[in-house]
């Protein structure tokens, strides 16, 4: 096993490094998403308030320490990973004179600033409009999400892009708006509840009138990033074994 190892390319091991920590990394991201969503949300609903508050924090810091951290390391090697595809394109291009473009940019560029920027319209829309409906915000992620993946295939359509990575600059790019939903949001929102509840618990202070309405946003965001997991892993799944793009 580790002569085959040793016969294999630097760039082939780069590569499979890359998705591994990317795969463990974004296991224990998602699976912190659905435990969130699916159990500890409804778990907490049905406990009396001062049990609520005695396990809310020392639950959450745990969980959420795992879930931020997990999140940047899934993004980050992702990303990482989706580069090495990006040169490989690149260079395939040029070989066979498809290459229509000065450089790489339009692709990468383009993912950057329009998935950020469907990122700051919800943001906007929960966060400083405060939209409280559920299925209004749904609205605004299903436009935001569909606008950035529309334009990235329409900007990244020259002939030399291949199918993997068009796929990943769109479930990539839900990815990159989810990491910035718990950087952003669930984890910066949290962290103040966290440290109100255990004042309240400590020395039996009431809690700010701004954490129920910081608490229900993080509450729609973290619903909005269990709805954006489904579309984003069909995606990367799609990058490999569902030809929708490119070649």
């Amino acid at each position: 096993m580790l002569m085959l190892i040793a016969d294999l390319d630097t760039v082939t091991l780069l590569q499979f490094l890359l998705r591994w920590v990317h795969f463990v990394a974004g296991i224990t991201w998602i699976g912190l998403l659905y435990f969130f969503n699916l159990v500890n949300v409804p778990f907490l609903k049905e406990l009396e308030p001062g049990v609520k508050a005695k396990i809310f924090s020392p639950l959450m810091k745990r969980a959420l320490f795992w879930f931020r951290w997990s999140a940047l390391v899934t993004v980050l090697a992702g990303l990482a990973y989706w580069m090495t595809i990006l040169s490989a394109d690149l260079r395939n291009a040029r070989a066979d004179g498809s290459y229509g473009t000065p450089s790489g940019m339009m692709a990468a560029g383009s993912f950057f600033w329009l998935w950020t920027a469907a990122w700051g319209i919800t943001f906007l829309a929960v966060c400083i409009a405060k939209l409280d409906k559920p299925w209004v915000v749904g609205v605004v992620y299903l436009a935001a999400a569909w606008g950035a993946s529309h334009f990235y295939v329409m900007l990244n359509n020259h002939g030399w892009e291949s199918n993997r990575l068009i796929a990943i600059g769109i479930g990539g790019g839900m990815g990159w708006m989810m990491m910035l939903n718990v950087w952003g949001v669930i984890w910066r929102f949290n962290k103040k509840i966290i440290r109100w509840t255990e004042d309240s618990v400590a020395n039996g202070t009431p809690m700010p009138p701004e954490a129920a309405a910081l608490a229900r946003q993080g509450f729609l965001t973290s619903r909005a990033n269990f709805a954006l997991s489904f579309p984003m892993l069909f995606f990367m799944a799609a990058a490999s074994h569902l030809p929708l793009f490119g070649k």
